[in-house]
């Protein structure tokens, strides 16, 4: 890379030999700001056509990679038996459906409001305690914190609880402490370790090296390095997966409602089987509120950290 400067931002020279000087030192104040302006930095034809080339000849790994790819989509498409031609022509039984939401019936919203709020409170319940739980499982899953000994098994026990789908966990909590909120907190606390704490992981092993490096050079402990070096670092990432985590619990709690965990799931599953079309539409618009005010008030919280 060479720096290439304009012969214009030069005007002392041109001057003869009285004015020279006192045109070189006026053009030399002058043009101070103009050298600045005019001195750019230029590629070289080599380096250019290096940088060119990465983009118009991809690699032979993405080229072999290609066919892979399509031959695996075609696949799970064959597998998962997709089919365009039933979609068009289920198009009409989902217009039927759709208008029978149409109008909705808010003769119950003292209902659906109770049940929006105590869906609202699980989900700030659970969010504080499954991220608390999920940081301190991160802890031992981040490979620049944990030993070998802490980091496998913590993986592997975040692998199987992200396997186990949150519906099963509610119904083993619903045996266990019975019907009602508190399963479903439970739930979405053990839920959060395995999803939540594997990202909380991620993000504290992107961390700048250079500060991490500085302080063990010092002998700082382990806990100094993970209080000033990797936490100030990736605090920002984490605030943003946690209100992540938050808005996802929000769904999700109406979700776990289906089999008797609290919140509105259980309002919405019995409006379907008592097929009360406009009580199950109110239902919706009032969720589709709440999912969008908190995720407006989460976008906003994220650009105040980032």
């Amino acid at each position: 890379m060479t720096l290439t400067t304009d012969p214009r931002s030069t005007g002392g020279s041109t001057g003869g030999p009285t004015g020279g000087s006192a045109g070189g030192s006026a053009g030399g104040r002058a043009g101070t700001g103009s050298d600045r302006a005019t001195t750019r930095p230029t590629l070289d034809a080599a380096e250019r056509s290096r940088l060119e080339r990465a983009f118009r000849i991809p690699r032979a790994r993405f080229l072999i990679g290609l066919p892979i790819a399509a031959l695996l989509l075609l696949w799970s498409f064959n597998g998962a038996e997709f089919n365009f031609i039933k979609l068009g022509d289920g198009a009409v039984n989902m217009g039927e459906f759709l208008s029978r939401l149409f109008p909705p019936d808010f003769s119950k919203i003292g209902t659906i409001l109770a049940l929006l709020l105590e869906t609202f409170q699980m989900a700030v319940v659970g969010t504080v305690l499954g991220a608390v739980l999920s940081l301190f499982a991160a802890f031992g899953a981040s490979s620049n914190i944990a030993p070998k000994w802490v980091y496998y098994p913590t993986r592997w026990v975040m692998n199987i609880i992200r396997s186990v789908p949150d519906l099963v966990f509610a119904l083993m909590f619903v045996s266990a402490v019975g019907l009602g909120p508190f399963a479903g907190i439970l739930a979405m606390t053990l839920g959060s370790i395995g999803s939540i704490g594997k990202i909380f992981a991620e993000a504290m092993e992107q961390v700048d090296r250079g500060p991490v490096v500085a302080m063990e050079a010092v002998g700082a402990s382990k806990r100094q390095v993970i209080q000033y070096g990797i936490l100030p670092q990736s605090a920002p990432l984490l605030t943003s997966y946690t209100l992540l985590l938050f808005e996802g619990n929000v769904r999700g709690a109406t979700i776990l409602g289906l089999v008797g965990a609290g919140g509105i799931g259980l309002e919405l599953t019995t409006a379907m089987r008592m097929y009360d079309y406009g009580h199950l539409s109110a239902i919706i618009i009032c969720i589709i509120v709440l999912v969008t005010a908190i995720d407006q008030g989460s976008a906003l919280i994220r650009r105040r950290i980032t």
